[in-house]
């Protein structure tokens, strides 16, 4: 078993890379290629959710609009509290 200090664990690690021949780097490129994935995923997950639709400041104000959406026939709707932006949006997705 090695030592535990920071040092001689650094020492290891550059020892490690060393012996990739050439390949050092893959480890933080992958890294970052899954943080760019992940960021992607994030803001399409925003733009779906929240951003692509309208806001509304309060519950009644959203309430306003379902029963307005329902005298132009639209059923089925629903307000719920944006995690994003702290807005209300409507949905028509069942949240059973």
């Amino acid at each position: 078993m090695g030592s535990k200090k920071p040092s001689a664990n650094a020492k290891r690690v550059k020892e490690f890379k060393s012996q990739l021949g050439g390949l050092d780097d893959l480890f933080s490129r992958e890294e970052k290629r899954a943080d760019d994935i992940s960021k992607r995923k994030e803001q399409a997950q925003r733009e779906k959710s929240c951003t692509s639709k309208n806001r509304y400041t309060s519950y009644d104000e959203a309430q306003q609009a379902i029963a307005a959406c329902a005298a132009h026939g639209t059923k089925g709707l629903k307000a719920y509290k944006c995690p994003h932006c702290n807005g209300w949006h409507l949905t028509s997705h069942p949240w059973d």
